[in-house]
């Protein structure tokens, strides 16, 4: 079983790399909060198919950028949140994902700009990845990522990221 579910997140990538064919930043932000996503659900002990979900979620979570600016001549996270579900579904579909995934990766995609009524550890974790990768890509400060410490991050291996990559006052290399 989790060798046939590595081998769809692996299509899964391929098809989000060939989506965003020609923007880089767009390939490595979604790299960038996968790999977060698999940091913080392995180190809160998420059940083998929660974490495979989320690591779905967070390969697509911005695949509505696209058709957003396409459709709507807008990339806000309300389009972004408004057109990315129907694209997630059918890429999932493509790789063979059981309906029950493709329902929660398209439920997390359409929500993953909202902060209020999280409900889920998967939900969670897609939302500290993208946060994580956000604060450096956005360049915020250190009041910036101390708000986010307290108002967003409830994960212990999420908080600890944080504060280790934005907040530890001590260089580390």
């Amino acid at each position: 079983m989790i060798l046939e579910e590595e081998k769809r997140l692996t299509e899964l990538t391929r098809k989000m790399l060939e989506f965003d064919r020609g923007d880089a930043k767009r390939c490595q932000h979604f790299l960038k909060v996968a790999t977060f996503a698999q940091l913080i659900a392995k180190g809160e002990e998420l059940s083998d198919s929660d974490y495979y979900t989320v690591l779905a979620a967070a390969l697509v979570h911005d695949i509505g950028i696209k058709p957003a600016e396409a459709h709507l001549h807008c990339n806000s996270g309300k389009a972004q949140e408004q057109e990315g579900p129907a694209y997630a579904e059918a890429l999932l579909s493509e790789c063979g994902y059981e309906d029950a995934v493709i329902k929660r990766v398209s439920y997390l995609v359409g929500h993953h700009h909202t902060y209020s009524e999280i409900d889920g550890a998967d939900y969670q974790i897609l939302v500290e990845a993208d946060f994580l990768t956000n604060l450096y890509e956005d360049g915020v400060s250190k009041v910036a990522a101390q708000t986010a410490l307290e108002k967003i991050f409830k994960t212990q291996t999420g908080r600890e990221l944080l504060t280790t990559m934005y907040l530890s006052e001590e260089q580390q290399f």
